[in-house]
């Protein structure tokens, strides 16, 4: 008989790491969206990214929805619903009739830099304890696993 728990600290080291960031990013979007709350803002964790990556030029429902990590189904309904906000537009691609641009709306445009805000005092919350290096040497080590996983995956 198996006596061990699932919480025992002997798990594989592959396993915890990968439940380790899984935590963190769940963490993440939750605290996200109760600042969001906070602040007064009706915004999902994905309706953030979105507004964020279309401020920053990213105009494709394609684009979008990966950088979203989303499927263009479920990318469709957030497009939807930011709309009813008033916060951005669809409008035709002027170089591809059968292509979509997604603009911000007025409203849009002065919501960014209060959602940035949110998104900013989540991250300041997130590595509280942490120095400037210790923060700058975390994202490097960060952006340096990504970039190994992409390349294991391209090659």
């Amino acid at each position: 008989m198996n006596t061990k728990s699932c919480a025992a600290p002997q798990q594989d080291e592959a396993a915890s790491f990968g439940i380790l960031l899984r935590q963190v990013r769940d963490l993440s979007r939750t605290a996200l969206e109760a600042e969001l709350a906070a602040a007064g803002h009706d915004l999902s964790f994905s309706q953030y990214i979105t507004l964020k990556k279309v401020a920053m030029g990213c105009v494709s429902p394609g684009e979008l929805a990966r950088a979203a990590e989303l499927n263009p189904g479920a990318m469709t309904r957030v497009l939807d619903q930011l709309e009813a906000k008033g916060l951005l537009r669809r409008t035709a691609d002027p170089d591809d009739r059968r292509a979509l641009r997604i603009e911000l709306d007025a409203s849009g445009e002065a919501l960014i830099p209060t959602i940035r805000s949110c998104g900013a005092r989540v991250l300041a919350r997130a590595q509280q304890g942490m120095s400037p290096a210790e923060q700058a040497e975390f994202q490097r080590m960060l952006e340096l696993i990504r970039d190994n996983l992409l390349d294991a995956r391209q090659g």
